[in-house]
């Protein structure tokens, strides 16, 4: 062949290398077993009832570098915890990890706000009662529910339930803590995630107590953060890699999703298979990978665990609706990379 063309192949031939190597790096081709996935998903509930302390509360974080116990806390989070103990309790049928998410619920039951009919979970200084934590400790009270089928918590649910109702706003939005000094919502704080809990909250509710109404709360809250969270939050890149969002929308697919929750819906799962390829990527190449060097730093393991919770919830949601069932291959291969992770 004449030299130039020769020329244009070494030319083409270190493009695509570069290519390959530089931008669109290898994924981590490993896959797990069930049972290996299985045995870690149980690892982590014996961690979460290891670090149960004797007052209900979790060892929240700890400080290697100087081997301290830092004294903050957040209460949104261990209602958060909780609500997983309960889950992973359900599924191993561990009557130990049962025991310690009562304790757990116990430490909330013991930080209640009650107000006109409702109450609300306090943070560590009692001023306020963010939106978040009374959201997700509806979430634990209902996933005890189901793993127990004991209702003894039915009227708490509701007390808590009702919190949700008062804070929500005309437009289907939240208020996002309410200030118990000034005795009124905090008008002017925001959460990009505090709106996902709630709906979640609110779809949990109507499954349980289905004649009561909860569900006209949770379909606001769900057209809200379908059509409008991303431009009231001014969210760069939208979606919101939002995985409460998406436990949501799976839990009311049984009650028949409109249009645009269903393309909402589908714009999340590309936006949690991006993140979860992009991680993926970062593991291969050259000097540790140039994944790394054009990826970035790794994400945080519980931000990796977001994105697939988020997508299992949305691969349930695929499967029960005609309209998202072209992607469920798609999804669970992305599932099989981040569960791999």
């Amino acid at each position: 062949m004449p030299r130039q063309v020769w020329l244009r192949l070494g030319v083409w031939a270190v493009f695509l290398v570069a290519l390959r190597l530089f931008v669109i790096p290898a994924e981590t081709a490993d896959t797990l077993q069930p049972a290996v996935l299985r045995r870690a998903a149980f690892d982590a509930q014996d961690w979460m009832q290891r670090v149960l302390r004797a007052d209900g509360s979790y060892l929240y974080s700890y400080d290697a570098g100087r081997d301290i116990i830092p004294q903050d806390y957040n209460e949104v989070r261990h209602a958060g915890v909780t609500m997983a103990l309960f889950q992973a309790a359900g599924r191993s049928g561990s009557a130990d990890a049962l025991a310690g998410a009562d304790e757990a619920v116990g430490w909330m039951l013991d930080r209640l706000h009650r107000r006109d009919g409702w109450a609300a979970l306090l943070d560590a200084s009692g001023s306020r009662a963010k939106l978040g934590g009374t959201a997700l400790m509806v979430a634990a009270l209902a996933e005890r529910r189901l793993a127990t089928g004991d209702t003894r918590h039915d009227d708490e649910m509701r007390e808590l339930g009702r919190f949700l109702a008062a804070m929500q706003r005309p437009d289907g939005g939240f208020h996002v803590a309410w200030d118990v000094g000034r005795g009124e919502p905090d008008r002017a704080g925001s959460s990009r995630y505090f709106p996902g809990e709630a709906l979640w909250a609110l779809a949990l509710l109507h499954e349980a107590f289905e004649d009561e109404g909860w569900d006209r709360y949770a379909r606001a809250a769900s057209l809200f953060i379908t059509t409008r969270r991303d431009a009231v939050e001014g969210v760069n890149f939208p979606p919101l890699n939002d995985h409460w969002a998406a436990y949501g929308l799976a839990e009311m697919a049984e009650w028949g999703l409109r249009d645009e929750e269903v393309e909402y819906a589908r714009r999340l799962a590309a936006r949690f298979g991006l993140l979860i390829r992009l991680e993926s990527q970062r593991e291969h190449g050259l000097l540790g990978g140039p994944g790394r060097l054009i990826r970035g730093r790794e994400a945080r393991a519980a931000a990796l665990g977001t994105w697939v919770e988020g997508m299992a919830a949305l691969g349930r949601l695929a499967a029960s609706d005609p309209r998202m069932s072209d992607l469920r291959p798609l999804i669970e291969e992305r599932l099989a990379v981040g569960a791999a992770i």
